[in-house]
């Protein structure tokens, strides 16, 4: 096996071959009969191959053919190093007998997943990152189902945006105007009353603008800080973007140049599913485990209803359900009516389950002062989805339910089925 130049075909150009026992040692741990002996030499050779922008030769067709290429990759939401095969129309495969040989994936769903996801809050500290990890991938087990789709499992930092979304209020809004600047404003009071680790608040490494990272004060701060930093805890920034797209590894926010991240940014909007900007990005900052310092690691883009409101939404049709009772929020003022909107993060408790409708509506007349509650259900805006029974009597255990259809997005439906309710307050 050799050490070979980055895109290139293996064969032309460097080669560097990799000592005998260091072989040995890959190959006996990448088929699960290694110790831990092997693992480290395995994950000081992906490591070096890493900083030195060298990719992997394997050596199963012999000196003279291009060989088939590993890639030596690090996968952050398992804190794992792994070994990537290169395929390709023109990349030549391992043969069958070689230990790194794996049939290719049949066609698959890309990702599995449901907009009514249940969800939970983010546990204990507010971080990502954990120190530096000391793992090296196996190949999987034959025995196993060879079933490569992504069950669509939600990152831990969407979870912490969430959590800092439902404790600053923003998925509640009356009819006062909301602005860019009051968002940020929220984020901050209750940035001061989170901790990242033990003794350091997320007011102290947080930062709402890209010019932070583009000026590097996030790192020098994160380096300053990085010497007391709590044992069993890895030192972490976050950056809190208002972008209107982003496209791959990188972020375009606003009033900033692109922010490139080491990793694809995540996001709900899927393939099959695309949610359109503007977007609220977190973005941890963190070391690579090769510690070249301080880069851009994570992002999660979460759409939201718009700039002056960071009300998470999961589609288009949600935003649309949204934006329409909003301008119906603003016609009842002029009916002494108060409406407040609700859109429920996290899961609550009931009876029947954990479950929480799409949107919460409270109707306060200004006159009498009789309050109407009532939950609204968006279930049925989705092609070929419709509210389950079940579903139905555990949203029945909060109250009147409202149930939205396909119709209703862009129809007056919804309106016609309010304004029969507000005519009683």
């Amino acid at each position: 096996m050799w050490l070979v130049d980055r895109d290139s075909d293996g064969l032309s150009g460097e080669r560097i071959a990799l000592p005998s026992p260091l072989r040995t040692a890959l190959v006996r741990w990448y088929i699960g009969i290694g110790d831990r002996g092997d693992e480290e030499a395995g994950i000081l050779l992906v490591q070096q191959a890493r900083v030195g922008g060298k990719w992997i030769g394997c050596d199963c067709l012999g000196e003279d053919a291009p060989p088939p290429i590993l890639t030596p990759a690090f996968l952050s939401e398992a804190e794992t190093f792994y070994l990537r095969r290169l395929t390709g129309a023109s990349r030549p495969v391992h043969r069958l007998d070689c230990p790194f040989f794996r049939d290719q994936a049949t066609n698959r769903l890309s990702e599995v997943g449901h907009p009514q996801s249940a969800s939970v809050p983010a546990p204990a500290y507010f971080e990502v990152l954990r120190p530096a990890p000391e793992k090296l991938a196996q190949a999987p087990d034959h025995a196993a189902t060879d079933d490569r789709s992504r069950q669509g499992s939600v990152p831990r930092l969407a979870r912490l945006l969430w959590r800092l979304l439902d404790l600053a209020g923003r998925h509640r809004f009356g009819s006062e105007p909301g602005s860019i600047t009051h968002e940020f404003s929220s984020l901050w009071r209750v940035a001061g009353k989170i901790e990242v680790a033990p003794g350091i608040g997320l007011d102290q490494v947080m930062w709402t603008h890209g010019q932070a990272l583009h000026s590097r004060r996030a790192y020098a701060t994160l380096r300053a800080l990085s010497g007391r930093w709590p044992r069993g805890h890895a030192a972490q920034g976050f950056l809190f973007l208002f972008a209107t797209e982003f496209k791959g590894h990188e972020v375009f926010a606003a009033g900033a140049e692109p922010i490139r991240i080491a990793n694809r940014v995540q996001s709900p909007s899927l393939r099959n599913t695309p949610v359109k900007g503007p977007y609220l990005v977190i973005v941890v900052i963190g070391e690579y485990p090769e510690r070249r310092g301080f880069v851009p690691l994570r992002a999660y883009a979460q759409p939201i209803l718009s700039g002056h409101r960071f009300v998470p939404v999961e589609s288009e049709q949600e935003r649309s359900v949204l934006h329409r009772l909003l301008a119906y929020q603003r016609s009842l003022l002029r009916r002494r009516v108060q409406l407040l909107l609700e859109r429920p993060i996290f899961d609550r408790l009931t009876p029947l389950g954990a479950c929480r409708p799409d949107i919460w509506l409270e109707a306060r007349s200004l006159a009498t002062g009789e309050v109407f509650e009532a939950g609204v259900d968006c279930s049925a805006i989705y092609p070929n989805a419709a509210m389950n029974a079940d579903r139905q009597k555990q949203l029945e255990q909060f109250g009147r339910v409202i149930p939205v259809g396909a119709d209703d997005v862009e129809g007056s439906g919804l309106v016609i089925a309010l304004d029969e309710i507000v005519r009683l307050l």
